[in-house]
């Protein structure tokens, strides 16, 4: 193995491990979150503002590494969304104020979607697919997908551990869920080391690229991404009203569903997604990463919908199940895609800019769905999210469908 490929299989390691934690991190506060606030008299229409917030300020990290994240340096980026994280973190256990913690989300980039897709994980998707051949891109992706997942299956197990605290502790629920998040503000810190060994190869050497002018993008990729970012947009939007905080918060109010069997059923579901990556790669191969996307996500989305019409909390989940086996499958199909139809200086761009749309989105469909659960119905977030999902599935395939990967016209 020569030099280049031993620091080459190095630093996607080491991004896996801070993936991993960060990932954990983010299962286990999509689990309690909203919980724990509601218990500390903030509104479930709040709520949503918080994770809005959060998502708002992830959103403006995003963009500035899309566009400024070549330039100052990858592994520099990386490490200073590491320490913001952190940040948040620390200011969610020291605090339950509204008017605090809407600042402090912003700043901190707290994410209550249970799904890590922050600006970092933007920056990860760019390096990635450098790692390797274009035939085996997606494998990669969906690998690093998996041990995603495994951090959120974790996380949401991690569910459990503020019953777990309290009870061997002796202490309050409150001082309980501190303690969490106090571990989880501990694993980004600890995740700043990997990132720091990274080596030189993961940056853009070219003074064009890395000079004080913007990435350079090509006619071609400008006009895929914004088609791409606008269609993203919608995606967002609907998984926004479809945040684990809140979905937890469903279960929880219309079955009386526990926190212990939350993380149970939540674990069950990161554990389904983590599968989901691998078996997408598997049929990407075979009839196309478009095809994989579009013929995954809309039957993911309609067992979401009929999961208010379930009869009991067994069935609910059930339903909730068969949909977190579906619903990630585009995920490293769509990475994989949107790096392939751009060149390589191209990637940071591409992917910053679809994930700036897609965390737009985001930020605002929790703070909507807030109040639809509020003053509509409990369950209305689940039929505006899924429909809006649907729409954005035809749209896509429809918009793309002419549109192939290298690999898939035989190029590379």
């Amino acid at each position: 193995m020569t030099r280049r490929q031993t620091d080459v299989s190095r630093d996607a390691s080491l991004i896996c491990v801070v993936a991993f934690l960060r990932s954990a991190s983010v299962g286990v506060v999509g689990v309690v979150l909203a919980i724990y606030l509601g218990a500390h008299g903030v509104s479930v229409s709040a709520t949503g503002l918080v994770i809005g917030a959060g998502l708002a300020g992830g959103t403006v990290a995003t963009a500035l590494v899309s566009l400024r994240g070549d330039r100052f340096g990858r592994r520099r980026s990386l490490i200073a969304l590491a320490g913001l994280t952190a940040f948040g973190y620390v200011g969610l256990a020291a605090t339950t104020h509204l008017t605090a913690l809407l600042p402090l989300a912003f700043v901190g980039t707290l994410n209550g979607m249970g799904r890590d897709r922050g600006a970092a994980a933007a920056l990860e998707q760019a390096i990635l697919p450098e790692t390797t051949e274009a035939a085996r891109r997606t494998w990669v992706l969906a690998w690093y997908n998996v041990v995603l997942d495994a951090g959120h299956a974790i996380g949401a197990l991690g569910g459990v551990v503020p019953t777990l605290l309290a009870s061997r502790l002796q202490i309050g629920d409150g001082d309980a869920h501190r303690l969490v998040f106090l571990m989880c503000a501990a694993a980004a810190t600890v995740g700043i080391a990997p990132y720091a060994a990274l080596s030189r190869r993961i940056e853009i050497a070219s003074p064009a690229i890395a000079g004080p002018a913007a990435p350079r993008v090509g006619p071609h990729a400008r006009s895929a991404v914004a088609k791409l970012a606008l269609l993203f947009g919608i995606d967002s939007v609907g998984g926004g009203f479809l945040s684990s905080a809140l979905i937890a918060y469903w279960f929880f109010r219309r079955y009386g569903v526990s926190e212990r069997d939350l993380a149970i059923l939540f674990f069950a579901a990161r554990i389904l997604n983590a599968l989901s990556h691998v078996a997408a790669a598997w049929i990407a191969r075979r009839i196309g990463l478009l095809n994989t996307m579009v013929l995954t996500h809309v039957p993911s989305s309609v067992f979401l919908m009929a999961a208010p019409a379930a009869g009991s909390a067994a069935v609910a989940g059930a339903l909730f199940l068969a949909r977190e086996a579906l619903v990630e499958m585009d995920v490293p199909t769509r990475q994989s895609y949107v790096m392939a139809i751009v060149r390589p200086h191209e990637r940071t761009f591409a992917s910053g800019v679809t994930n700036v749309t897609r965390n737009v989105g985001w930020a605002v469909g929790p703070s909507l769905a807030g109040l639809v659960m509020q003053r509509v119905a409990l369950a209305g977030p689940l039929f505006i999210g899924g429909a809006l999902k649907i729409t954005y599935d035809f749209l896509l395939y429809f918009s793309f469908r002419h549109i192939r990967p290298p690999e898939e016209d035989g190029q590379a």
